[in-house]
């Protein structure tokens, strides 16, 4: 076994070599492979390298989000839970995630909706709640979508790239439209984790 498989900092070292090798060709700019790097060393997935869509000003907006100390919301505990908190609270932010909350449960009955749906109408009321993290629920991007057409709301960043068979890969078509800053995987691929990456990779550029 080789050393740096044993020390975990030389372990990730290595493995965004490898990335960088296996990619080849295919090069980004600075921040924009830094993202992509991450989600590959996620997921083991080169696909993302072709699938990752990121609009100008997204990556900027979002480091200025989180340097004014803006908030996270995400749709699922999971993405939460992945997300590098310690880096966020020196910049005054914090994440979030209601779907659990008995208010947004409440909500989704009386409505006849998903806790995902609910969950975003409660978020947007928070005006410190400017990103948000969407891995598993098209419905909380669709919800979001039409939030910010009706001027309810306006992110300075929206990640989504919810998982899935059903209105995964249309949540995001249509989200792309928006003029809002966001970081989408177009298709069926994302979810909870890869989410988290791409938080995690902006907040290691700050």
């Amino acid at each position: 076994m080789s050393e740096y498989i044993k020390i975990p900092h030389l372990i990730e070292e290595r493995s965004f070599e490898i990335i960088t090798e296996e990619l080849g060709d295919k090069t980004f700019p600075e921040e924009i492979g830094k993202i992509v790097k991450r989600i590959i060393h996620t997921t083991a997935d080169f696909e993302y390298a072709d699938l990752t869509v990121i609009s100008p000003d997204a990556i900027e907006k979002a480091k200025e989000a989180i340097q004014s100390g803006s908030h996270i919301v995400t749709d699922t505990k999971m993405a939460m839970s992945g997300i590098n908190k310690n880096r966020l609270s020196q910049y005054g932010g914090e994440v979030h995630c209601f779907i659990s909350d008995e208010d947004v449960a409440k909500t989704a009955k009386e409505e006849g909706t998903t806790r995902a749906m609910a969950a975003m109408k409660k978020a947007i009321k928070d005006p410190k709640n400017k990103i948000f993290v969407i891995g598993n629920a098209p419905t909380a991007l669709f919800t979001l979508k039409e939030c910010i057409e009706k001027g309810e709301v306006k992110p300075e960043l929206v990640i989504g790239v919810p998982v899935g068979f059903v209105g995964a890969a249309e949540s995001k078509d249509e989200f792309s439209k928006l003029d809002v800053p966001y970081i989408i995987v177009k298709g069926r691929k994302g979810g909870s984790t890869v989410a988290a990456a791409i938080v995690n990779a902006i907040l290691y550029m700050l």
